[in-house]
């Protein structure tokens, strides 16, 4: 059996893709779960199909009393929050840097960073107090390698990568683990969000291969949540097998 059944777990970015596969796969297991996303109508959708106990909160991570005043106001029976599942991010775009969307950018930092950040802060300290916990961050291949036109993106999970790096580190003297799952090509509504609701152009970057599912990386984000206390996996990337690098990737036809 699972040590993950009624372990609370907070998934952030939770309404689609990598988020909803993690609500999935930890429903599975008979966790508790937390979920967390702007649009509340799919956070409702997916919850009412899980059939494990559900707290919804729908909330924008670049705000950040929000987030404060979100997490301090939990339910006090879904405050021992267990495992953070740092999920939310996006993308806009693939300008260079000196002809890109400064408006897109913000929406990136303030997502990608700080948002993690500001939800990191808050749960964080009660992991700490509590002498248990789990912190996995949703990096990328982006935050290993530069590519053209993935310069603020790119940046953005660079930065995740320190983060995570850094939590580490501020956390050796606890029990507390930290990792980091950082997916290549997965086929989600991500390539429709950086190219602004552009379907044809975001279908084709899964054209003429077989590219991640949102489950893929949610198998993975489990499995590493479900390793003896004594074990942090640091770090794990996922890729497709005709992805080789963040640009090379073998596409039939």
């Amino acid at each position: 059996m699972s040590d993950l059944k009624d372990r609370i777990v907070l998934i952030t970015g939770a309404s689609s893709g990598i988020g909803a596969a993690c609500a999935r796969k930890f429903a599975e297991c008979g966790a508790r779960l937390i979920l967390v996303a702007r649009r509340k109508e799919r956070l409702e959708q997916l919850a009412a199909d899980l059939g494990v106990e559900v707290h919804l909160l729908s909330l924008d991570l670049r705000d950040r009393t929000a987030v404060e005043d979100s997490l301090a106001s939990l339910p006090e029976a879904w405050r021992a929050i267990d495992i953070l599942v740092n999920n939310a991010g996006l993308s806009r775009g693939l300008d260079k840097l000196h002809e890109g969307d400064i408006d897109g950018w913000e929406e990136m930092i303030d997502t990608n960073i700080k948002g993690l950040l500001y939800i990191s802060r808050a749960v964080i300290p009660q992991m700490v107090n509590r002498g248990r916990g789990h912190i996995i961050n949703i990096g990328s291949i982006a935050g290993h390698e530069v590519y053209p036109g993935g310069n603020i993106y790119c940046a953005t999970k660079h930065a995740v990568d320190a983060l995570t790096k850094g939590m580490r580190i501020d956390l050796v003297d606890t029990p507390l683990r930290v990792s980091t799952v950082d997916p290549g090509l997965v086929e989600t509504e991500f390539s429709q969000v950086r190219f602004n609701g552009d379907k044809k152009r975001a279908e084709s970057v899964y054209k003429g291969y077989q590219p991640l599912t949102g489950d893929d990386v949610a198998e993975a984000v489990v499995w590493i949540a479900d390793r003896p206390p004594h074990v942090q996996i640091a770090e794990v990337i996922i890729l497709p097998t005709a992805q080789a690098s963040a640009m090379v990737v073998h596409k039939e036809g």
